[in-house]
């Protein structure tokens, strides 16, 4: 067979417009907007950082525009429910419709208990919370907790020995997750209370059968990609990838390619899109679909990133909560970004552009962080003076009239 060849800037747009940045914004979008986009994405990792916005809300900005965040909570957590949190990618939304197709993935780690040496500390434990939770409702770890103090060291706080148990629960499928408290804090409750009933009767499909739902999604989502990106949309095991890709290319849905600078083979799914133009223009998360795999998003974009939260501030390069700038089909700039909640204002602590950048760089980047601040109900934005960006920037959002930008969330 011969394999098609597609330079870096044919797959770039191909990737952009599998994740939803061909789709037109809609003035006011609305659930049928959010199953669209989120038939893009697949799957949206969960992070508890928020700094300037929980992760899970930010790829639905970045391509929908500014949208009520309600409804991406009446999505997973009120019927008709059609996303559920689980270890998809790592915590993340994933469509209800999964749960089956990650039987395999509960089952390995149930074959892992013993990573959870708490449970040999209190083998009673694990029915003695299901029981009370089929009492209670949907619960937090602290309101079934038996108090016992927490402490923190270095980063993050100390798991009690309750909340121990009920991760270990949850990964294998014996609870599921019913939602967030206002502190971000995970309810859990029976699958049977969480999961719709037609989804829990469908049988659970053979791995083989599971891993190619996933590799297929994970190539619908990214257009066109290699084994490696495959693997890690919903990470993987590779021993699985492996014979789904190569029964997606016998079938014809996945189509062998090479792009051009990849030593690396590559896949273009049947349907995806070759866009002659992308006219996006995007802050992105760290926790993005389109970039979260880095030596992907550096062979597409020419772009590399790290992200610095666990850096010692001092040797950061750019900033805590960094956002790459997507401009038309190029990565244009990154901003480390910080709602001030208190006082109103979205501070930019630091703005780069990348080499090449087009010339009006900083006031398209003005002109989104307006739109971010209103959907963020801050006021105004502040940028401090670090970074190359930063001098153009300054003018641009002076000149961009930033007073008076709350909206209703």
């Amino acid at each position: 067979m011969t394999s098609q060849t597609l330079s870096t800037a044919q797959a770039r747009r191909i990737a952009l417009a599998a994740q939803g940045f061909l789709d037109p914004r809609h003035a006011v979008p609305t659930m049928r907007t959010l199953q669209r986009t989120l038939t893009r994405t697949g799957v949206l990792q969960v992070d508890s950082v928020n700094v300037l916005q929980r992760a899970h809300y930010m790829p639905l900005y970045s391509r929908m525009g500014p949208y009520d965040v309600e409804l991406l909570r009446r999505a997973s957590e009120q019927r008709p429910r059609r996303l559920v949190e689980y270890w998809a990618h790592v915590q993340a939304f994933m469509p209800v419709e999964l749960w089956p197709h990650m039987q395999h993935r509960m089952e390995r780690y149930r074959q892992r208990r013993g990573k959870w040496a708490v449970l040999e500390e209190n083998p009673q434990l694990e029915a003695s919370l299901i029981d009370e939770i089929r009492d209670r409702g949907a619960s937090t770890a602290r309101e079934l907790d038996d108090g016992l103090p927490r402490t923190k060291e270095q980063w993050g706080w100390n798991w009690s020995t309750t909340r121990q148990v009920l991760d270990y629960l949850f990964t294998v499928g014996d609870l599921a997750i019913a939602g967030r408290n206002s502190q971000f804090e995970v309810r859990y409750d029976l699958p049977e209370r969480v999961i719709p009933a037609d989804v829990l009767a469908r049988p659970t499909p053979s791995l083989a059968e599971a891993s190619l739902e996933l590799v297929r999604r994970a190539a619908v989502s990214h257009g066109v990609a290699t084994a490696q990106c495959l693997k890690d949309y919903f990470r993987m095991h590779v021993d699985d990838v492996r014979p789904a890709v190569a029964t997606l290319v016998e079938s014809g849905e996945l189509i062998p390619v090479t792009i051009e600078g990849w030593k690396r083979p590559a896949y273009l799914h049947r349907d995806a899109r070759l866009a002659r133009r992308i006219g996006a223009r995007a802050l992105l998360s760290p926790f993005d679909p389109l970039v979260w795999e880095r030596e992907r998003t550096e062979r597409i974009f020419d772009f590399h990133y790290r992200i610095e939260i666990y850096t010692p501030a001092e040797k950061r390069v750019h900033g805590y909560y960094v956002l790459p700038f997507l401009l038309g089909d190029r990565i244009v700039a990154r901003v480390d970004l910080k709602a001030d909640r208190k006082a109103g204002v979205l501070v930019v602590q630091g703005a780069y552009a990348e080499p090449g950048a087009p010339g009006e760089t900083a006031e398209e980047l003005a002109a989104e962080l307006r739109v971010l601040a209103g959907w963020l109900g801050l006021d105004s934005v502040r940028a401090e003076p670090r970074g190359d960006l930063a001098p153009a920037l300054l003018p641009a959002l002076s000149a961009a009239g930033l007073i008076g930008l709350a909206q209703p969330r």
